[in-house]
């Protein structure tokens, strides 16, 4: 009897913990969706037109748990850019990265597409820490680009970066906006070749740069 008793105040001990513990992973794993739906909702829809109980909804979570997760739709929207900014894979090779980026593919999917072609403009009129989320993952995809551009040293190569991360960009923006589909695939293939040709002849420039030394030590 005093051993039965024994099991059954170790059991009745052990269940708010093990209540606690799922309790905790069930908030992370809401906090997690709550963040995805609202980071693919501002994406199709901008930030004005998207609502709490949207998201909420789009979450499959009722509309009052949302201050548990939260303090804002401001707040929301400074915690799904970051989350989104902080997820995109390596870019590695430049010109490989822009002839993904620059697809019809992605320009049709606003939700899951780029954030900064979706929102950039809009953040501008966001306060600071959405602002802030956007900056900085717009230094790390420059870092991250300037590792597979062309360049002869890493201040070339952040400037490669810097000019086809911002003409990606502005062509997606403007394939987007535009009503003629001939057009917007135009901007799109445009854009994605002269990236190409940047990077062809950077690696041109520098191949010929090395071939030209051996022949003028030659001549000496």
């Amino acid at each position: 009897m005093f051993a039965f008793m024994t099991n059954v105040m170790y059991f009745v001990k052990r269940v708010p913990e093990r209540t606690m513990k799922v309790s905790r992973e069930q908030v992370a794993e809401n906090r997690r969706t709550i963040l995805e739906a609202a980071s693919r909702l501002f994406r199709q829809r901008g930030y004005e037109a998207v609502t709490v109980a949207d998201v909420m909804r789009a979450a499959g979570l009722t509309h009052g748990g949302f201050y548990g997760y939260f303090k804002s739709k401001e707040d929301l929207i400074a915690n799904a850019l970051a989350e989104a900014l902080s997820s995109a894979p390596p870019p590695g090779d430049l010109a490989a990265y822009a002839a993904g980026y620059l697809s019809s593919a992605h320009r049709d999917d606003l939700g899951g597409g780029c954030p900064f072609a979706a929102l950039a403009a809009e953040t501008v009129r966001q306060p600071a820490e959405a602002r802030a989320a956007m900056t900085a993952g717009l230094a790390r995809q420059i870092e991250r680009l300037s590792a597979g551009a062309a360049g002869a040293d890493a201040a070339k190569k952040r400037r490669a970066a810097i000019g086809a991360w911002a003409a990606m960009v502005g062509a997606m923006i403007l394939a987007r906006v535009s009503d003629d589909p001939a057009l917007s695939d135009e901007v799109l293939d445009q854009t994605r070749a002269w990236i190409a040709s940047r990077g062809d002849s950077g690696a041109r420039r520098k191949s010929g740069g090395d071939a030209v030394k051996p022949a003028r030590a030659a001549r000496r």
